[in-house]
């Protein structure tokens, strides 16, 4: 308080005691010399109660004051503390960059040192084909060498595209996956489907090298999709003459050792027929691509006759079948796959069944939207076809930046026949 208002209030005290005293003389018969000194009394009285009281505040507010200083310096000293731990963090930051920009140096030299050698497999391979000696008219027409030259072209001047086709959820339709298809194209840049090169390129050995060109655009592809949403896979496919190929797969086997992180969003597929007829080989080697976490799923099924615990056996994780055939299945009376369940099975219990074995359903070749209709009403997981999109070419940037290495298109260029 300021020295003013004590002064102001001392002269209150004064003056109420002075008129008290008066009061006792002229009205209650005190003589002047006691109302004197009862009034004198009650002033110092009140002077001193002022100055207690002030006391006890000015006491409160040293406190007060004192209790805020203590809590400026600890805040003080937090301050310091937090700057010295974002230095430290800094600094781990900056080591921790460095490391990983080392370890991805690593990681691109030994990816680098693994294309090359499968470069000079492939370079082999293509030097390696020739036309079939004496071919009869079933086995090798004027019209197979001609697309096989074509096919050998297309690959020796890198004219190797990656079709994308969204894969959705039902009923939501939202992207899940893609599934990448490989086109070739001829040097006036028409596309060769592969129902026109691959029987060709099947009796030329050359199926492991499409195999390689589509899965060296598809780990780029999928560690590109990743950045944006991890939940995005891509559908692969492969041969089963490149599953039987033992020499092919070793290297392969390495490349997808290395890239084993994508596991979870690569799914190699292959087709239903090539499934029940591979062999022992092929067999071996798709357990050695589970073992990597690596998944499996089968196309063009023809209906729901599947023995459930195989497919789980075999890593198998997505089952496509076309969605008419699906619809026909699903039905009373209809096919069902063989489990552990004996009882028959209703038709809208069918997706849920392939569920429990680790499989889901995708409805594939669906073209309309009464067919969507239809096949919600089974709640099948997931849908493709023309009329959730259509396979579409990857950007051209893409398609330059996931392009096979510059050394091997070279080598391949200047020895291919």
């Amino acid at each position: 308080m300021p020295v003013i208002a004590h002064i102001m209030l001392a002269l209150v005290y004064i003056t109420a005691s002075t008129v008290g005293a008066v009061a006792l003389h002229l009205y209650q018969g005190f003589d002047a010399v006691t109302a004197a000194i009862i009034g004198a009394t009650c002033s110092l009285a009140l002077i001193q109660l002022h100055m207690a009281v002030s006391r006890g505040n000015k006491s409160a507010s040293e406190k007060d004051i004192y209790d805020l200083k203590q809590e400026i310096r600890r805040l003080t000293s937090r301050v310091a503390q937090a700057e010295d731990k974002n230095v430290e963090l800094q600094a781990s930051f900056a080591n921790e960059v460095a490391a990983r920009r080392e370890t991805m140096v690593k990681e691109m030299r030994d990816l680098e040192s693994t294309i090359q050698g499968l470069s000079k497999r492939l370079e082999t391979r293509i030097n390696s084909v020739r036309a079939p000696a004496g071919p009869g008219p079933a086995e090798f027409t004027a019209d197979s060498a001609s697309i096989l030259d074509a096919v050998k072209d297309a690959l020796r001047e890198n004219r190797v595209d990656l079709h994308l086709q969204p894969i959705v959820n039902l009923p939501q339709r939202r992207t899940c996956f893609y599934e990448g298809f490989t086109r070739l194209r001829r040097a006036d840049g028409r596309v060769i489907m592969p129902t026109e090169f691959l029987a060709a390129a099947e009796r030329a050995n050359l199926l492991g090298v499409i195999d390689n060109l589509l899965l060296f655009r598809c780990v780029q592809i999928v560690r590109r999709l990743s950045e944006r949403d991890k939940r995005i896979g891509v559908f692969c496919n492969i041969s089963m003459a490149s599953l039987e190929d033992d020499q092919f797969f070793s290297t392969f086997i390495d490349f997808m050792r290395e890239n084993r992180d994508l596991a979870h969003a690569m799914i190699f597929e292959i087709s239903v027929r090539s499934f029940r007829s591979r062999s022992d080989v092929a067999a071996r080697n798709m357990g050695r691509l589970k073992e990597l976490g690596f998944r499996f799923s089968l196309d063009k099924g023809d209906g729901l006759n599947f023995d459930l615990p195989e497919l789980q056996g075999a890593g198998v994780r997505f089952l496509k079948i076309h969605g008419e055939r699906l619809l026909e299945e699903l039905t009373p009376g209809g096919e069902r796959p063989i489990s552990s369940i004996s009882r028959d099975v209703a038709p809208e219990d069918v997706p849920a069944l392939f569920v429990r074995y680790g499989i889901d359903l995708i409805a594939e070749k669906v073209e309309t939207e009464k067919a969507v209709i239809e096949i919600l009403e089974f709640e099948i997981p997931y849908g493709q076809g023309h009329v959730f999109g259509l396979p579409r070419p990857i950007k051209g940037s893409l398609q330059d930046e996931t392009a096979p290495p510059a050394d091997y298109v070279r080598r391949v260029s200047a020895s291919a026949i």
